[in-house]
């Protein structure tokens, strides 16, 4: 791994890192710039999709057959970003476990604060289910907010009595809203994206009100019991490093299997840099090979 990539990495994300001070439509703007400016690769196709009332984006690798399917949820602290930016990083997974890729569309803050983000998840994987597609061909994946969403949608999918899927997959996941983690101070010089400055004024308009350590808001705390595995990845360079490590805590307490990879010198959701950082096709292999592993565990046993 080179350390000359990382610092690379870093150099450039400091120059482009969101002002703290400017507007949602600001930040929505100049994060659509900055994974636009990179584009999809010719045999990555995607298509405007819905399951039931949620619109998605249906996202496919020319010469993968299809055999999964990978419920998507972008990251955007709740307020940035859209399923169809998130066909990068999505389209890496959906190359490593012979699926196809469908990213939920889910409603932003402010216009739409919580619960419209958690209704939409759940809504949009109970259509998914209607649709025929048996649980243990799923497996949920997510970055940051998404990865947080996707933990939430697990243990509310739990507790409306649906079937879970075979695994999850979750990068840098956000799961505090409390923002209490000790890396969220700790780590404030190391990264390069994120501090307390930038996301407490996001968590005021996702919450709108709501305690922020409501277990669907902050599945840290919520009740883990019953989940598939997890596979959990972080970079040791990132305020919500101790998210990660609580999260992958409180699930091994639960009785869940988990994987927790923490990567050192790499940023949030450094997978989404693989064209640059060894590191991050590394991550994205490994991650590849265990939702395999898991999706096809739970076929035989099914069979």
């Amino acid at each position: 791994m080179s350390a000359e990539q990382r610092q690379m990495l870093d150099g450039i994300l400091r120059q482009s890192a969101i002002p703290v001070d400017s507007s949602v439509d600001e930040q929505r703007r100049l994060l659509r710039e900055a994974i636009s400016a990179q584009p999809l690769p010719t045999d990555v196709t995607v298509t405007a999709s819905a399951l039931g009332d949620v619109r998605t984006a249906e996202i496919t690798v020319t010469g993968v057959e299809a055999r999964h399917t990978v419920m998507y949820l972008h990251g955007g602290v709740y307020v940035l970003s859209d399923a169809f930016l998130a066909a990068g990083l999505a389209s890496q997974i959906a190359r490593r476990t012979s699926a196809k890729v469908i990213s939920v569309d889910y409603r932003l803050a402010p216009e739409h604060p919580y619960p419209a983000a958690v209704d939409d998840a759940l809504a949009a994987y109970e259509a998914l289910l209607m649709t025929g597609v048996a649980p243990s061909d799923i497996v949920f994946a997510g970055d940051s907010a998404g990865g947080g969403l996707a933990i939430a949608t697990l243990a509310n999918a739990r507790d409306h009595g649906l079937p879970l899927p075979a695994a999850a997959y979750v990068m840098s996941p956000y799961v505090d809203l409390t923002l209490s983690g000790t890396t969220m101070d700790t780590k404030g010089d190391a990264d390069p994206l994120l501090g307390r400055e930038l996301l407490q004024p996001r968590v005021v308009d996702y919450v709108s009100g709501h305690d922020a350590a409501l277990p669907l808001i902050s599945p840290v705390f919520a009740d883990l019991s019953g989940l598939p595995p997890l596979i959990i990845q972080v970079g040791s360079h990132e305020v919500l490093l101790d998210d990660a490590v609580r999260l992958a805590a409180r699930a091994g307490a639960a009785d869940v299997e988990v994987t927790l990879d923490i990567t050192p010198g790499v940023p949030h959701v450094f997978q989404a840099y693989a064209a640059i950082l060894d590191e991050a096709s590394a991550a994205l292999d490994k991650a590849g090979q265990l939702l395999a592993g898991h999706l096809s565990c739970v076929r035989r046993v099914a069979a």
